[in-house]
């Protein structure tokens, strides 16, 4: 009789205890999901009951749990209510959404292709895959021809490699990123946009201004990161094949596998060829090079959401191969001899990238990761009699640690970093070796109240073996002065070693001296360049005849310290020298977003430059720079049929203004340009038809205007001689090119 009531009375407390069970988990604001930080008061109880609780300050909560709940509810003032099923007792992490739409302004109809945030403290520009299929994106140098933040320039007329540009100055300014971990720098200057595929990209976000400490010292005026697309996201089979009319072929092929229920992977193949001569110019140059260029990329994904862990790695092969020059140059033959001029350029890469993240599963706002990249670069080239090798091995490493100081309201990471930097590069006839490398600890604070302010200042301190022991300071400031409007400023330094011959290969296409004026410097007998960035843009977004659109007006200035001046001022030659005196770049402009119809987007913006630095011989504007711009992008696409299927309709102008062309005076007559180019415009269109979500063609053509630049090669005639110069490009070689492509895929 006692054994029985004892075991009633167990059993009546092992089910009080079971029906005590609780569940608990965190509410988070999926406007800030980076952060992971929770929300303060939101409601949550169990549908059809009057069971319920809210959440602590750091976004928790914990709440009575019988088996028969099933159905959880989430409300929080101003953003929409959740209903989530509740299978297991693991600790919920739930994102809430917004109920308004002011968090960002979308200026496409669909998926957001481009769009700007209100609530970001930085002025952050954002371009998705639906952005990116606008324009034929062979390749990331090719991503940013509907985008007007960006500039797209030629840099030569032999190569046809695009470079770009932000607020008046070159790509080495900027810190181009591969998923935050730095990419095209060093030996890729030139020609590391064109090895990521455009089909690679999911999303590229555009910073202007000062970047963030994060990822280093070295931006100036801004930070473009392009975000892969995921093993997890991605098609399970995807194939883009492009073809154009100036003889360029493209196949790209994406798979991706689900190993377990933690492990994915993907296998992304692109290859490309240019095999066709083409001179329409009868200047007897290739207008475009000859090409080929086999690209493989292995990625994983790792997810353990029990632990908190999650990882990428990417291993990545890349050869490329160009050939340029006169029409019957064979390089088996004419190498070396001075009979054909012609070139070569083979560069084969190897590169691997890795990131290990942690969450704290009991502190979500609080987290650690780890980014690891190993590149080796090997470019062998030579341009006529001149050679030109390079060969960059670097590795690239990075801890950080965020969390919050007190309440969710203020945030910050601190971290360290490490980058090691080994040069060799042939010039002609002599070799310069350099070792970089450098070690920096960082902290950024950021403060948000959620309401009108916020605030991210940052500092870090590198000790660097050639640029020295230094600080890095960096400020961006967001003020809401009233409803849909934004006002943004920054401030912040950078400081970076110039590879002089790496950033200007353009040079040994040309009969140009090499003349480098040494100040005693550790860098080819220069000193490093330093620049202060000072920003400041205005967003306001308003409706007009019911419909929604916004206006941004950016100024920033970047003032050098010091800079190496790369003078094209003597014909005859090409200097490097230290700046002595002011190097000023100031860049305006104002951006309008509307779409005055249901499914048509129109983005105009008009741009201002002033760059002038003091050169030898005085000061003087920046050559081949444009002063005014003007851009317009229209995109229009008809509703889905029954069958998903649709038409895509997309146009892009550009009006480029006169440029200022580098002094030929001292030429033979016969080789002198004028002072300034003339303004001339370019329009491309892109026409896609949407079958169903399996399968899409589109046919485009760049430059339909068939604008070119009459006389691209002074002394083409004798490559050779004195005269001979394939530098001064401020318009395009090749004229119309029309294309055609399709894209397949299996989710």
């Amino acid at each position: 009789m006692k054994f029985r009531i004892i075991f009633c009375a167990l059993f009546i407390w092992n089910a009080q205890l079971i029906a005590q069970q609780t569940f608990k988990g965190m509410i988070m604001d999926k406007s800030n999901p980076e952060d992971n930080l929770g929300v303060f008061g939101a409601n949550v109880y169990w549908l059809n009951t009057k069971v319920g609780t809210t959440t602590n300050e750091k976004g928790w909560f914990e709440i009575p749990y019988k088996k028969e709940y099933k159905k959880l509810v989430i409300s929080f003032v101003g953003y929409k209510t959740d209903t989530v099923e509740v299978t297991s007792l693991k600790p919920l992490h739930h994102f809430i959404t917004e109920e308004n739409t002011l968090d960002e302004i979308s200026i496409a109809a669909k998926k957001q292709a481009t769009s700007r945030s209100f609530l970001q403290t930085q002025n952050v520009f954002t371009v998705n895959s639906e952005e990116l299929l606008k324009a034929a994106c062979c390749n990331l140098a090719e991503s940013f021809e509907t985008n007007p933040s960006i500039d797209v320039n030629f840099s030569d007329a032999l190569t046809g490699t695009r470079q770009i540009q932000m607020l008046g100055l070159n790509s080495p300014y900027l810190l181009i990123a591969q998923e935050n971990i730095p990419m095209v720098r060093g030996a890729s200057q030139v020609y590391g946009l064109t090895f990521t595929p455009g089909t690679w990209v999911e999303s590229i976000q555009i910073g202007k201004g000062a970047g963030s400490v994060v990822n280093g010292f070295e931006s100036i005026t801004g930070q473009i990161n392009a975000e892969l697309v995921k093993p997890s996201t991605d098609n399970k089979f995807f194939v883009n094949g492009y073809g154009n009319l100036n003889g360029r072929l493209e196949l790209n092929t994406h798979f991706n596998q689900k190993i377990d229920e933690k492990w994915q992977t993907g296998l992304y193949v692109h290859g490309n060829l240019r095999s066709q001569k083409f001179d329409n110019n009868n200047d007897n140059f290739l207008d475009t090079p000859l090409a080929e260029q086999i690209n493989v990329m292995n990625r994983w994904q790792y997810a353990n959401q029990e632990t908190g862990w999650v990882s990428f790695l990417n291993f990545r092969y890349l050869n490329d191969r160009k050939q340029t020059g006169e029409l019957g140059f064979d390089p088996d033959i004419n190498k070396g001899s001075n009979t054909v001029w012609g070139s070569e350029i083979k560069t084969k890469r190897f590169d691997f990238s890795g990131k290990l993240g942690y969450v704290f599963p009991e502190l979500p706002f609080q987290s650690m990761g780890f980014q690891l990249a190993y590149s080796n670069h090997d470019q062998d080239s030579y341009f006529g009699l001149r050679d030109y090798n390079i060969k960059h091995e670097s590795v690239y490493a990075n801890y950080i640690f965020n969390s919050i100081i007190g309440d969710t309201r203020n945030k910050f990471k601190t971290g360290i970093g490490f980058t090691y930097d080994d040069y060799e590069e042939l010039v002609e006839t002599t070799t310069f070796a350099r070792d970089e490398n450098s070690l920096g600890v960082f902290f950024e604070y950021a403060y948000d109240n959620s309401d009108n302010f916020s605030l991210t200042a940052g500092l870090r301190l590198d000790t660097h073996n050639l640029l020295g022991t230094f600080v890095t300071p960096r400020l961006h400031l967001r003020y809401v002065p009233w409803e849909k409007g934004v006002l943004r400023a920054s401030v912040g330094s950078g400081k970076r070693s110039a590879s002089i011959f790496a950033e200007n290969q353009q040079l040994f296409a040309s009969s140009r001296q090499i003349n480098i004026i040494n100040s005693g410097g550790n860098i080819y007998g220069l000193d490093p360049e330093k620049a202060w960035n000072y920003g400041l843009s205005f967003l306001q977004g308003f409706r007009l005849f019911d419909r929604k659109g916004d206006i941004t007006f950016d100024f920033y200035q970047t003032n050098f310290e010091n800079q190496v001046v790369v003078d094209w001022e003597n014909p005859q030659q090409i200097s490097f020298y230290n700046l002595d005196g002011s190097s000023i770049a100031n860049s305006f402009q104002v951006e309008t977003n509307y779409s005055p119809i249901d499914r048509l987007n129109i983005r105009t913006a008009y741009k201002f430059f002033d760059v002038s630095t003091d050169y030898l011989s005085g000061n003087l504007s920046k050559p081949i720079q444009p002063q005014h711009r003007f851009f317009m992008n229209a995109s229009y696409e008809t509703a889905k049929n029954d069958n998903g299927g649709l038409w895509k309709f997309d146009t892009t102008y550009n009006f480029i203004g006169k440029q200022r062309l580098p002094n030929t005076s001292t030429n033979p007559v016969e080789f002198q340009l004028p002072e300034y180019s003339a303004g001339y415009n370019l329009l491309n269109a892109q026409i896609t038809k949407v079958f169903s979500d399996k399968f899409e063609v589109y046919v485009g053509g760049e430059n339909i205007t068939n604008v070119r630049q009459s006389n691209p090669i002074l002394g083409s005639d004798d490559p050779f001689g004195v005269n001979f110069d394939s530098t001064i490009v401020y318009a395009p070689i090749f004229g119309s090119a029309y294309y055609a492509g399709f894209r397949f895929k299996i989710d």
